[in-house]
């Protein structure tokens, strides 16, 4: 299953988060974490029960270790490098955000505070994109997620619903 990993230390933005992602909660497996040490162990997890990571949405400032950092570490490895990275905060400086694109191979910027709607339009665009670069069946995905280009794959496959 792909999973949508959210890590946020602030538990009641963390929770606005997780209402924002509830028309992606049939389709996909929502995780969240305080810290990146909780997110580490999520991964692991994620690992054993061998689920992709497709997103994650990630502040900057945390305890410990900051956000980028994070991003940093998942785009390094191969196993989650097609994850896409979305720094949704507040905090971060042109330096921090540099670093995200370039270390962490952030795919977009959505600052804080948020409107629902602009969020879950990243999600979904950010997921759709994840779908058809992992090459993923992208079936499930029609009735959530940006169906014209996932219906051009299917048609591109033969798939004959188009």
């Amino acid at each position: 299953m792909i999973t949508i990993l959210c890590l946020e230390d602030e538990p009641e933005v963390r929770d606005a988060i997780l209402r924002d992602l509830r028309p992606f909660e049939e389709h996909f497996r929502i995780e969240a974490a305080g810290d990146a040490a909780d997110a580490a162990a999520i991964l692991g997890e994620l690992s054993l029960a061998e689920d992709e990571l497709g997103l994650v949405l990630c502040d900057h400032r945390l305890p410990g270790e900051s956000g980028v950092d994070f991003l940093a570490k998942i785009h390094a490895r191969d196993s989650w490098r097609a994850a896409r990275k979305v720094l949704l905060t507040g905090q971060a400086d042109q330096r921090d955000t540099i670093r995200a694109v370039n270390e962490g191979g952030l795919n977009h910027y959505l600052g804080k505070p948020w409107k629902p709607e602009e969020l879950v339009a990243v999600v979904r665009e950010q997921l759709t994109r994840y779908v058809l670069e992992t090459d993923a069946d992208p079936l499930p995905y029609l009735s959530v997620l940006e169906p014209e280009p996932l219906l051009k794959r299917v048609a591109a496959r033969g798939g004959g619903l188009v």
